[in-house]
């Protein structure tokens, strides 16, 4: 993939233009992210990895995300990503990833096209709204190994312990699936993905969570 190095401007700071009135820089952590999809669409699962502002690794997060695309994968990582951030009262994020359609949607420079990445496209836009500075940066797939790995390690234990293989359309309709979500913005946001096939019709009943 190739892709320049751009950012998501924020208020001045770190990574705005120079300024000699500004404020001291906050420390900015990075977060490298990926996501990937056996078959894609197929199994998937996502990968990020934490760093402090010294480069010293603090988190490493792995998930099997059911059977999804590549790019809805690539969604996952890095709403997880900045889901820690936010959690763990990170003010500054730089995120890389060897997404080039990610990160030049997350720029703006592209459209979001894509139904299924549409609300988590809008769902990670608000997120970065909470920091009071944040980039995003298009990497190649080498210097974002260890995400990688993470995805694969995922998806390798998913596939040991058989929870890869997708119910048929009549198992899922046979046994009801019990998933949580939260309303926000008009959207319904699962809070883990539903393992279900592509073109699966559900029908919803909303019980308010107390």
């Amino acid at each position: 993939m190739t892709g320049g190095r751009g950012h998501i401007p924020r208020s001045g700071g770190l990574f705005g233009d120079a300024s000699p009135e500004r404020k001291p820089s906050i420390a900015a952590y990075q977060a490298n992210i990926d996501g990937g999809s056996r078959g894609n669409p197929g199994p998937a699962a996502y990968g990020v990895v934490i760093r402090d502002a010294q480069g010293e690794v603090i988190a490493r997060l792995k998930k099997y995300i059911g059977h999804n695309s590549n790019n809805v994968a690539e969604y996952f990582g890095l709403v997880a990503a900045l889901d820690y951030a936010q959690t763990h009262g990170i003010r500054a994020l730089r995120v890389e990833s060897d997404s080039e359609l990610l990160v030049k949607q997350m720029r703006g420079q592209y459209k979001v096209k894509s139904s299924d990445l549409r609300p988590l496209h809008e769902r990670a836009r608000k997120m970065t709204q909470a920091f009071e500075l944040f980039r995003i940066d298009h990497v190649y797939r080498e210097q974002n190994r260890e995400a990688d790995q993470l995805v694969n390690q995922a998806l390798d234990e998913t596939s040991r312990s058989g929870a890869a293989t997708a119910p048929s359309q009549s198992a899922a309709k046979e046994a009801p699936l019990r998933a949580f979500a939260r309303y926000q913005d008009g959207y319904l946001l699962l809070e883990d993905p539903l393992d279900l096939p592509e073109g699966t019709d559900v029908e919803i009943q909303v019980r308010i969570r107390k």
